[in-house]
């Protein structure tokens, strides 16, 4: 029986990969390149650590009730944890719109999809901070 894990690479979300201060969510939106579309709006800015990290903006005002922020706010979280590994160094914060509202899971994860195409694509040579 072949061990768990083993051979694979690990893809968690360990806190190493989150925004979690003020401070970071503020350098981000003040000097973060801008992406979005009609579910989702994301900053992204060059950060010094090792690898992406997430941080989430999910508005009671745009998502409604916890039961549906918290369906998109771990749609995200799966969608980048699967995608961390393709990302360059960047703060990343992610905003829900008001369509992403009861929109399908299937189309939130294919904005989602699109959005790290996107900043993987023109965000790749940003110099580090």
């Amino acid at each position: 029986m072949a061990r768990r894990g083993v051979g694979l690479e690990r893809l968690g979300f360990p806190p190493r990969r989150r925004l979690r201060r003020k401070s970071d969510f503020d350098a981000a939106y003040a000097e973060g390149r801008r992406f979005g579309d009609g579910f989702f709006g994301i900053v992204a800015r060059a950060n010094a650590a090792t690898g992406p990290r997430l941080g989430l903006a999910v508005a009671t005002k745009v998502a409604g009730s916890s039961v549906e922020r918290n369906r998109i706010r771990r749609l995200i979280r799966e969608s980048f944890r699967l995608r961390q590994r393709q990302l360059p160094a960047l703060d990343i914060v992610v905003s829900a719109r008001a369509r992403a509202r009861g929109a399908r899971n299937t189309e939130l994860t294919a904005s989602l999809e699109r959005l790290w195409d996107k900043v993987t694509e023109q965000c790749a040579s940003l110099p580090r901070s």
